[in-house]
C-alpha cells in the first residue's frame, strides 16, 4: 500500500476523535454535568486506563506491522 494510503488513514482517525471530542464537549447532557462523577473516579480511571493500555498495544502492533511491511 503507498504511503499516503497510511497518511489518509491516520488523518481520517485524528478528525474524526476531534470531531467525537468537540461534540461531547459542546452536548448539553455534558454541560449539565453529573452529580454522581465525583462518586465513581474509581471506575472512570479504571476505565480510561484500560482504553489507553489497549490503544497503545494497538498503536505497537500497527507500528511493527508496518516495520515488517517496508522491510
Amino acid at each position: 500500500m503507498p504511503l499516503y494510503t497510511y497518511y489518509l488513514i491516520f488523518f481520517l482517525i485524528m478528525l474524526f476523535g476531534a470531531v467525537a471530542t468537540l461534540m461531547i464537549g459542546h452536548s448539553k447532557k455534558n454541560k449539565e454535568g453529573n452529580p454522581n462523577y465525583d462518586k465513581q473516579t474509581k471506575s472512570i480511571f479504571r476505565g480510561l486506563s484500560l482504553y489507553y493500555i489497549i490503544a497503545i498495544g494497538l498503536g505497537f502492533l500497527a507500528l511493527v506491522v508496518y516495520i515488517i511491511a517496508i522491510s
